[in-house]
Protein backbone atom coordinates (compact mmCIF):
# COMPACT_ATOMS: atom_id res chain seq x y z
CA UNK A 1 0.00 0.00 0.00
CA UNK A 2 1.42 3.65 -0.85
CA UNK A 3 1.49 6.23 1.65
CA UNK A 4 -0.53 8.44 -0.77
CA UNK A 5 -3.17 5.30 -0.89
CA UNK A 6 -3.01 5.62 3.05
CA UNK A 7 -3.50 9.39 2.95
CA UNK A 8 -6.29 9.22 1.14
CA UNK A 9 -8.15 6.53 3.25
CA UNK A 10 -7.03 8.73 6.12
CA UNK A 11 -8.75 11.61 5.07
CA UNK A 12 -11.67 9.82 4.10
CA UNK A 13 -12.09 7.82 7.50
CA UNK A 14 -11.44 11.04 9.19
CA UNK A 15 -14.62 12.83 7.20
CA UNK A 16 -16.73 10.35 8.00
CA UNK A 17 -15.79 10.29 11.71
CA UNK A 18 -16.55 13.93 11.95
CA UNK A 19 -19.70 13.36 9.85
CA UNK A 20 -20.19 10.74 12.81
CA UNK A 21 -19.58 12.96 15.98
CA UNK A 22 -21.64 15.56 14.30
CA UNK A 23 -24.81 13.41 14.17
CA UNK A 24 -24.38 12.34 17.76
CA UNK A 25 -27.19 13.84 20.03
CA UNK A 26 -26.22 16.63 22.36
CA UNK A 27 -27.12 16.19 26.14
CA UNK A 28 -27.80 19.55 27.71
CA UNK A 29 -29.42 21.74 25.11
CA UNK A 30 -30.76 25.49 26.31
CA UNK A 31 -31.11 24.38 29.65
CA UNK A 32 -27.87 24.38 30.91
CA UNK A 33 -27.13 27.89 30.20
CA UNK A 34 -30.15 28.27 32.72
CA UNK A 35 -28.89 25.89 35.47
CA UNK A 36 -32.05 23.63 34.52
CA UNK A 37 -31.66 19.99 34.98
CA UNK A 38 -33.67 18.73 32.77
CA UNK A 39 -31.00 15.97 30.95
CA UNK A 40 -32.11 12.20 31.87
CA UNK A 41 -29.83 9.08 30.78
CA UNK A 42 -30.94 6.32 28.68
CA UNK A 43 -29.56 3.55 26.69
CA UNK A 44 -28.96 3.64 23.41
CA UNK A 45 -31.05 2.42 20.71
CA UNK A 46 -31.64 1.95 17.20
CA UNK A 47 -29.91 4.49 14.65
CA UNK A 48 -28.33 6.25 17.98
CA UNK A 49 -26.41 2.86 18.86
CA UNK A 50 -25.52 2.17 15.11
CA UNK A 51 -23.85 5.66 15.02
CA UNK A 52 -21.99 5.39 18.61
CA UNK A 53 -20.41 2.09 17.51
CA UNK A 54 -19.61 3.33 14.06
CA UNK A 55 -17.90 6.64 15.72
CA UNK A 56 -15.87 3.98 17.66
CA UNK A 57 -14.94 1.51 14.89
CA UNK A 58 -13.93 4.57 12.46
CA UNK A 59 -12.11 6.22 15.56
CA UNK A 60 -9.93 2.75 16.01
CA UNK A 61 -9.56 2.64 12.58
CA UNK A 62 -8.29 5.85 12.18
CA UNK A 63 -6.50 5.31 14.70
CA UNK A 64 -4.68 2.13 13.61
CA UNK A 65 -3.60 3.46 10.03
CA UNK A 66 -2.11 6.83 11.55
CA UNK A 67 0.06 4.43 13.08
CA UNK A 68 1.02 2.24 10.01
CA UNK A 69 1.38 5.65 8.03
CA UNK A 70 4.52 6.34 10.78
CA UNK A 71 5.66 2.45 10.29
CA UNK A 72 5.95 3.22 6.66
CA UNK A 73 7.64 6.69 6.80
Amino acid sequence: MSAFTLALIQIILGSFLIICVLLQQRGGGIGILKDVQTQFYSTRRGLEKVIFNLTIILGALLLVLSVISLIIK
